[in-house]
């Protein structure tokens, strides 16, 4: 048995997908795959790149970024311990079109695209749950679009916190204003204002690009209808 397997044993439930698989097709996939880091800031596919691995983050977590005019990135997604990265394959697709950069550092299972493809053919499981996920990104990503065209800042940043303190499991966070402004898709000063207001009403602290969540019950309020959307396209197909 590899030292990496080894390693990875050990961590199988911290991916939500790779738990979810039957006990065989589970240790089957884990064995083709390393236990790697994922390195703050590393990017790990590009736009029209080829999409070599994927990554089943076991900790931290993921941002999908979208190009818009070779210059600025929309982040459209997040993905966690609750997915994946490298879903083009699962397509039969081997080009990604978006941005993965690791915004929370962690830990990651990686496998190669040559034996994961030969990994879908072999475990109906597997090909069954990872379509379900595929749907559920696509559902994801339609929320998404809906919300940056008529959500506000303030409900937005909201539910961006969320999202990153459910895949951070910390409710401190390092994050600059011109880091959401990218995110969210609009200029530092709409990212002041919105702050300020989740300030004052006491759901967070926000200091020199440090913030803290301080009520969640109370962020979950301000946010968009969007966070729990999210969350219940998730439970419902995949449980």
């Amino acid at each position: 048995m590899k030292a990496t397997l080894k390693a990875s044993l050990r961590v199988t439930a911290g991916n939500g997908l790779i738990a979810a698989l039957p006990r065989r097709d589970r240790l089957h996939l884990i064995e083709g795959c390393e236990d790697v880091a994922l390195t703050l800031s590393e990017t790990i596919l590009e736009p029209d790149g080829r999409v070599c691995h994927v990554h089943f983050p076991t900790s931290g977590f993921i941002s999908l970024l979208t190009p818009v005019d070779g210059a600025a990135r929309l982040e459209v997604g997040l993905v966690g311990e609750e997915g994946m990265v490298g879903t083009p394959l699962v397509l039969g697709v081997d080009l990604s079109p978006l941005y993965a950069i690791v915004q929370g550092a962690g830990r990651s299972l990686r496998m190669a695209a040559v034996p994961f493809r030969r990994e879908l053919a072999r475990s109906a499981a597997l090909r069954t749950l990872l379509d379900r996920y595929l749907f559920v990104r696509m559902a994801q990503l339609a929320q998404a679009a809906g919300c940056t065209r008529f959500h506000l800042v303030e409900a937005r940043m909201a539910r961006w916190l969320l999202m990153t303190q459910d895949r951070a499991g910390t409710s401190a966070f390092h994050i600059t204003h011109e880091f959401l402004a990218s995110m969210l898709g609009v200029r530092r000063a709409g990212v002041t204002q919105a702050a300020r207001a989740l300030q004052a009403a006491g759901l967070i602290r926000y200091r020199r690009g440090e913030l803290v969540v301080i009520d969640r019950a109370g962020l979950e309020a301000a946010s968009c209808t969007c966070y729990c959307a999210d969350l219940s396209a998730y439970r419902r197909t995949l449980g």
